[in-house]
């Protein structure tokens, strides 16, 4: 894919070291609120951590481990530090089309609803199974692995589906005068119960071994060499691949929609694909060590990955610079400033809507209990670029015209 860069503003990126803890934490915004603050001071000390901790602008309290955080670690994995939605990430596939007709895209909308599954919704008819990831060089086999060949079946009545929360689907116009799709989904209900099994797991064993002020700050781990670390690691890159070709399916659905509604013809380059809730070993000073990105997304020199801002407002597809103060990460998209209960008791719905119709966006506020997605519920996407221009490239600027959500 060729792609310009597109210059979004003077940006001056800060990274500022602050003593928390054994170990110093590096930090790329100014603010924490004290409940993400509390987990960072845990993560400081926490007895495996390896050389610093890396806190980024989307940062937010999260179970364990703030969101917008990446911890390495020696020897150990730490369920907790990857989080529930095992793989959630992003998809973005560039069309051919320059302008989208407003009454097309609201049909477009109207056929992506009946094709893919939101919320809790799954499909009746469980998906192919050629649709479904392998286990690629993993040494186990699935009925070896607990949670995989107890929801093998369900999951694919799950595969294609968008789930809710925060995932969503968007079409987008790009500062390259492309329209542009995007979808952000995670692993579904098999990455949840991979990520509750092996933290109850890791619970039970850091007590039997008399580990302390592990498990009591939401932070217990499993030992790489043990054969409860390794299945957990198996489990864990599974549900990546599932989140992944989750993503496809729904952009492929999305992209016959988009085939059908235009007769005169659409034609789509190959996706963009990054996740940002997993594990992966990866080297530094000399070091090979685990790699916990909670929230963040990986942004080695060159690389091309995805930030979305909210459904009101700008997302990036940017290149990574390879910086290794931030273990070579980025945020994961804008993050909250509002809790989800907190968005829907303070936000104004009327003043929400206004907001995303002065834009002329096709969005998904319909009633308060949408709020808790409202713009007004993230931080501003342009200043948490600002603040990681040391991390990431910003190439394409993405603005929102129709919105799903989950």
């Amino acid at each position: 894919m060729k792609i310009s860069l597109y210059c979004i503003g003077h940006f001056i990126a800060f990274m500022r070291t602050i003593s928390a803890g054994k170990i110093p934490v590096k930090m790329w915004l100014q603010d924490v609120e004290e409940g993400a603050m509390n987990q960072i001071v845990n993560l400081a000390n926490y007895p495996f951590a390896f050389s610093h901790i890396v806190i980024l602008p989307d940062c937010h309290q999260g179970f364990g481990m703030p969101i917008g955080g990446v911890m390495a670690t020696e020897k150990v994995i730490v369920p907790n530090a990857v989080g529930v939605d095992i793989g959630c990430g992003m998809t973005a596939v560039r069309t051919n089309l320059h302008k989208i007709n407003r009454d097309i895209l609201k049909g477009i909308m109207s056929d992506i609803r009946k094709k893919i599954p939101l919320g809790f919704k799954h499909h009746q008819q469980a998906q192919d199974s050629s649709l479904m990831p392998d286990l690629g060089t993993s040494p186990f086999k699935t009925h070896e692995l607990p949670v995989l060949s107890r929801e093998y079946k369900n999951a694919r009545h799950q595969l294609g589906t968008l789930g809710g929360g925060n995932h969503f689907i968007e079409v987008q116009t790009g500062s390259d005068t492309h329209i542009w799709i995007m979808v952000h989904s995670g692993s579904r209900n098999i990455g949840k119960q991979v990520a509750d099994h092996y933290n109850r797991q890791a619970i039970q064993l850091n007590k039997k071994w008399n580990v302390k002020g592990t498990a009591e700050k939401q932070l217990a781990f499993l030992y790489l060499d043990t054969e409860e670390g390794q299945k957990y690691l198996a489990e864990m890159n599974y549900c990546i691949d599932f989140a992944y070709s989750n993503r496809r399916l729904m952009m492929d659905r999305i992209m016959t929609v988009f085939g059908e509604r235009l007769k005169s013809g659409v034609d789509f380059e190959e996706p963009i694909n990054i996740a940002h809730n997993f594990a992966s070993l990866e080297t530094y000073q000399g070091c090979q060590v685990m790699v916990h990105r909670k929230g963040a997304t990986q942004a080695f020199k060159g690389q091309i990955g995805i930030i979305p801002g909210s459904q009101g407002t700008e997302s990036y597809i940017v290149k990574g610079k390879g910086n290794e103060n931030s273990f070579n990460s980025c945020s994961h998209g804008a993050g909250r400033i509002l809790g989800r209960k907190q968005a829907q008791r303070q936000l104004d719905l009327n003043r929400e809507k206004a907001f995303l119709e002065k834009k002329h966006i096709l969005h998904s506020i319909f009633q308060r209990s949408d709020l808790d997605e409202a713009p007004g519920a993230y931080k501003n996407i342009k200043t948490v670029m600002s603040q990681q221009s040391d991390l990431v490239e910003p190439m394409i600027e993405l603005r929102p015209l129709g919105v799903i959500k989950g």
